[in-house]
């Protein structure tokens, strides 16, 4: 059987979709792009917005209609999380939730058998176990993912994520360290650990992140370790202290701020201040001078007036931001803010979002021209691009191999990118 894959969202989904492409390949089935003939689809979705839904939605319905001959099975956030809207869908074949994402490759081929359409959505549980499978592959050439924690119980008012995904959950370092050594043989020289909460790694158990990032810098051909989004209030100096005596771990701290103004976080049901987020900034740097500080800033929240917006664009402008992901707020049905009065327009969000793009484009910029006439160690992953440690895009004036890293002489820059040459 000849099958593709389809994924919306983040880098969890695309772990996932990893993990149900591995499965059915063992089976003995092939795995081909959305654009050549198949036999059967998985479309993971994403529901962290009403967009996301929309294009899940949009996508499902055209693969059905260019392809009315094949299996399509619908899986992921979305389904988990409005499972009577997913329901309704009549264009999908398999509708299943995420709590088990190997039921996918059994209810595919037994579809192929006997034809009948699936709907299978579990709650999670909140005993429940980590139960996602390790990868040995994965798209990029030099840097893979891997999915070491699962499940939020913050319960942000505007996020309906721990519905979707379900309570902690956390990868035994043992099965972390197994998994690295197994990409680690199949070339792969850099691991970022990433989750749904990632900072929540060990909760409740005798670990944390720490340990998980010290079992995979443990692991020979493993040249660094890279962490995916934290938040910002589970983040201590023995953690930092930690971070720091491991040589491959790569300084880039993605702090989730969401907005730099107080009352509106005290509204996200947000459990930190700009106090506390400025605090850490500044002992993360006093550790790690060269770290970027990348982040996400919503605007356009429920109640949020031009004060408040101003003062989270100043403090975006304080904190002088590596890269920052802006975006307008989504309302979600089921979350506490989907009610809250005093909803901001569309055009006041769009009005914002450039505003705020604008600000962090130009501390982008500042903090890229820092390293112009230095020297860097740039891991490529081609010949001519790859990363510093903290995440500065490098593009070579001559060449370098594919998964070394070589000393880089920083000339200039373009745009985003920093241009270089080697000088070892």
């Amino acid at each position: 059987m000849n099958i593709a894959f389809y994924t919306l969202g983040c880098k969890v989904n695309q772990y996932e979709t990893q993990v149900m492409r591995e499965a059915f390949e063992s089976k003995g089935h092939k795995t081909v792009p959305t654009t050549a003939p198949f036999d059967a689809l998985i479309i993971n979705s994403c529901t962290v917005t009403a967009e996301s839904d929309r294009k899940t939605r949009q996508a499902l319905h055209r693969f059905r209609k260019n392809n009315p001959n094949a299996v399509i099975a619908l899986t992921g956030c979305m389904v988990q999380a409005f499972s009577e809207k997913s329901r309704q869908l009549q264009d999908a074949d398999i509708i299943m939730g995420n709590t088990d994402v190997l039921k996918v490759v059994e209810r595919v081929e037994q579809f192929l058998l006997d034809g009948k359409t699936v709907f299978e959505v579990c709650e999670h549980p909140k005993a429940e176990h980590f139960n996602t499978p390790s990868i040995t592959e994965f798209a990029e050439r030099t840097r893979a993912y891997m999915k070491i924690e699962d499940g939020c119980d913050r319960f942000c008012t505007y996020c309906i994520i721990p519905t979707a995904r379900g309570w902690v959950r956390s990868k035994p370092v043992a099965e972390i360290k197994k998994e690295a050594e197994a990409l680690a043989q199949n070339g792969f020289v850099e691991i970022v650990l990433v989750g749904i909460n990632l900072t929540s790694y060990g909760k409740g158990e005798d670990m944390n992140l720490c340990d998980a990032v010290d079992a995979v810098c443990s692991v020979e051909g493993i040249k660094r370790v890279r962490l995916g989004s934290l938040e910002p209030d589970h983040i201590t100096d023995e953690m930092l202290s930690r971070f720091k005596n491991q040589d491959k771990f790569c300084p880039q701290f993605h702090l989730s701020l969401q907005s730099g103004c107080d009352k509106t976080l005290a509204r996200m049901n947000r459990h930190y201040d700009t106090a506390f987020y400025r605090d850490l900034v500044n002992r993360i740097r006093d550790i790690f001078p060269d770290s970027a500080i990348t982040t996400d800033i919503m605007v356009g929240f429920a109640g949020e007036t031009e004060q408040e917006f101003l003062e989270s664009l100043a403090f975006a402008r304080e904190i002088g931001f590596a890269k920052a992901h802006i975006f307008a707020y989504s309302r979600r049905e089921g979350t506490v803010a989907f009610g809250l009065p005093n909803q901001v327009s569309n055009a006041q969000k769009s009005e914002r979002s450039k505003r705020m793009i604008e600000a962090t484009l130009k501390t982008e910029e500042q903090f890229l021209d820092r390293f112009i006439g230095t020297t860097k160690k740039v891991l490529f992953e081609t010949e001519t691009e790859g990363y510093t440690d903290n995440y500065c895009r490098v593009k070579l004036k001559n060449f370098g191999s594919c998964g070394e890293i070589n000393t880089v002489k920083i000339l200039s820059r373009e745009g985003d990118i920093l241009i270089g040459e080697i000088i070892d």
